[in-house]
Formats: C-alpha cells, sequence, structure tokens
C-alpha cells in the first residue's frame, strides 16, 4: 500500500480481518473487525506476515487463571509496515517497515539505560495488560461492538493492530519479512542467550535441550562463537538431520539412553560435562538434567524455556557450591531496539543463518493448519501470509 494511502486512513477505524480465539482449545474463527487508530505513543501497523510460536499454542489452551481471557488476539512474531501514528511518536513514518516485539525497551528508565540486562523497570513487570499505557484498554472490536483482548502487546494475527513505540523496532527493508519476522522472538532469545547472556567462548562445548525454534538458534548463536562440540537433546531424531545444518556435533536421545540419566550420557561424552548448557523448552526436569550436564567449577546453565505448569526446580546446594551457575533470560538479555538491528545486518552480511527455521508457509486462512503441524510436532516455524 502507498504512502498516499495510508495517509487517507490516519485517525480512522479500520476494518479487516483476524483470527481470534474465542474460548481455549477451540480453533481460531476468522472474522472482521474493527481496528481503532493509534493514541498516543502507539502505532498502527499493516502486517505482512507473521509466524507461530509455541507461546501462542500454550495461551490457546490455556483456560484459567489471570492469563486466560477471551476473546483474544494471539499472534507476536511478525513484520509490518507503519500504516498511522499517534501523538508523540518520534523515530517511525508512515511506510518503516518495522518488527513489533513482546519485550519492551522505553529506552528512558535506568534499566534501559544500564548496559547490565535487557529489563525495562518502566513496563516488564506488567503481563497483564491489554495496552502498555492504558491497561485494559482495546484497540479491537468484533461486529457486535465486543472488546477483543490483546496478547503479549502486539496481537499479529490480525490485517492490522496497535503496538505501542515501546515494542517497536524499525529495521532495513533490505531482509526478507518473513525471515525478520523470526527475529520478534525465537531467534532473538536463542543468539540472545548465546551472545548475551552465557557469552560463550570460541572452542567451548554446549549442550541445548530441545531443538526447536529457539535451541536451533542456540546452536547458530554458538556456531558463530566457534562452539568446539555442540549436542542437540530431543527426542524426535528428525531433528537431529536439521540441527546440522546450524552447526549441532553430537546428539541426545533421552528414550535411547537406557538407565541413564540425560545429563549422564553427556558429562561422559565431554569428560566431565559442557560449559554451558541451555533449556529451551520450559519442563522443570530438563532444567535439572541442563544444570547437572554441565561442569564443576565453570559450567553455566541458561533458561530459556517458561516453565509450563509453573513448577519450581531442585538443584542440590552442594552443586552450586562447586561452581556452577544457572540463571534465566527473557527475549536474549537483548536490548529490542539497540540490537535487533545487529541481527538483521548480520543477516545480511551472510553470517547468520535463518534458512532452516522455515519449514512450512500458509496463507492467514490456513491458520488452524498451522496449529495442527505445531501439535503435532511437524513443524519448526510456519510462515502465514497476509496478502497471497
Amino acid at each position: 500500500m502507498e504512502e498516499a494511502s495510508f495517509s487517507s486512513t490516519q485517525g480512522k477505524p479500520i476494518r479487516c480481518k483476524a483470527a481470534i480465539l474465542r474460548k481455549a482449545g477451540e480453533p481460531l474463527v476468522i472474522e472482521e473487525i474493527q481496528v481503532d487508530p493509534p493514541r498516543a505513543y502507539e502505532v498502527r501497523i499493516k502486517i505482512l506476515c507473521t509466524s507461530l510460536c509455541h507461546t501462542d499454542l500454550t495461551f490457546s489452551k490455556l483456560d484459567s487463571g489471570p492469563l486466560a481471557r477471551f476473546p483474544r488476539i494471539l499472534g507476536h512474531e511478525a513484520v509490518g509496515v507503519v500504516e498511522s501514528i499517534g501523538e508523540n511518536v518520534d523515530g517511525f513514518k508512515l511506510g518503516d517497515v518495522v518488527l513489533p516485539v513482546f519485550h519492551p525497551q522505553c529506552e528512558e528508565c535506568k534499566d534501559c539505560k544500564s548496559p547490565k540486562s535487557n529489563w525495562c523497570k518502566s513496563f516488564t513487570n506488567d503481563f497483564l495488560s491489554n495496552t502498555r499505557r492504558y491497561g485494559m484498554s482495546s484497540r479491537f472490536k468484533d461486529s457486535s461492538g465486543e472488546d477483543i483482548n490483546h496478547f503479549l502487546f502486539v496481537s499479529s494475527f490480525i490485517e492490522y493492530t496497535v503496538v505501542d513505540i515501546a515494542h517497536l523496532v524499525k529495521i532495513s527493508p533490505e531482509i526478507p519479512v518473513h525471515k525478520a519476522a523470526l527475529l520478534g522472538c525465537c531467534v532473538s532469545t536463542g543468539v540472545g542467550a548465546v551472545w548475551k547472556v552465557a557469552d560463550v567462548e570460541e572452542g567451548s562445548t554446549v549442550a541445548i535441550f530441545g531443538l526447536g525454534a529457539v535451541g536451533l538458534a542456540v546452536a547458530e548463536g554458538v556456531r558463530l562463537r566457534g562452539a568446539a562440540k555442540v549436542i542437540g537433546v530431543d527426542l524426535n531424531p528428525d531433528k537431529f538431520e536439521i540441527g546440522k545444518q546450524f552447526g549441532i556435533t553430537d546428539f541426545v536421545n533421552p528414550a535411547l539412553c537406557g538407565e541413564k540419566k540425560t545429563s549422564q550420557v553427556i558429562n561422559d561424552m565431554t569428560e566431565g560435562g559442557v560449559d554451558y548448557s541451555f533449556e529451551c523448552i520450559g519442563l522443570a526436569s530438563l532444567m535439572e538434567e541442563a544444570f547437572n550436564s554441565t561442569r564443576p567449577g565453570w559450567g553455566k546453565t541458561v533458561v530459556l524455556g517458561m516453565e509450563q505448569k509453573a513448577m519450581p526446580i531442585s538443584l542440590g546446594s552442594y552443586d552450586l557450591l562447586r561452581g556452577r551457575t544457572i540463571c534465566g533470560t527473557l527475549f536474549g538479555g537483548l536490548k529490542p531496539k539497540l540490537d535487533i538491528p545487529i541481527l538483521v545486518d548480520r543477516y545480511l552480511k551472510k553470517e547468520l543463518n535463518l534458512d532452516g527455521l522455515i519449514t512450512h508457509e500458509l496463507k492467514f486462512e490456513e491458520i488452524n493448519k498451522a496449529f495442527d503441524l505445531l501439535t503435532e510436532g511437524n513443524t519448526i516455524r510456519c510462515i502465514l501470509w497476509m496478502d497471497t
């Protein structure tokens, strides 16, 4: 769409298609809804393509608690074009290619100005609101006028969405948009965990628990850092062949370890444990195994997966005293506005490999097929195209 046609819709509601989750566990329903214009500090964007993440699948099944809200528009990995701009918005103009991200960066608080982490004191502690600065106020209404809930401040399963500028990154138009979409969650989380959180050195040994999109992004990160031995852990043997494209050198299938624990097998393979382990699934038992697979003295475990049932993890105090460490990370420790353009640049220089992560591409109307593929374990990332 040309900038002139974008300007004609400035300040006006837009009617467009959205995939709405009406009830937990049910298929999404394609409906025509109204998207309000952006308020101050907000931007309305036209979604070009979006992808499906395990987090979307998890929340689609969530039937209780404060995070289970219906109706809702899911989706948080996408690329779009700026269609209209609210008041007090600097740095964005109509037609800009942008990446909405679930992790905020206000650029003004003490945490955002610190190089120590990617936390944002202004916004990060709020996971419940629909819109970042306006609480439960929604920008979406269905045909009966009922409000539709947002998701992770992005809601990309829709033709147009409204995003706060704290969640928006301007990117180069040179990167293919379907590859760029992956930087909105899985690639940034995985690569960032390697570079920012673990700071993996050349020649290191690494174990990666879970070879989904995030785990493969971890593998790509350690490949670029020059790791010597990279062990992929997954129950699906098909993932092993894919993992080789991202520099994984060895594989462990926990189902084939007999009476040995996975951590024991990894300790045997590395003569005492890996330098770094990454848990990319979100299971307390695997977090413990990842920790136990690291080398006493300096082994470091990074937890990337959100525990699926909010279960606590159990670690031996003596194991901690022996010098092992464990930490978590959100969005791989990356500051979105600062670090995502760096990843785009690395891709454009043909240094960052994203080719093997996209296994399927479908029309937006086929979104429930994408959910089926992910549920069955038959896809890594499925791209949904808005215009076909």
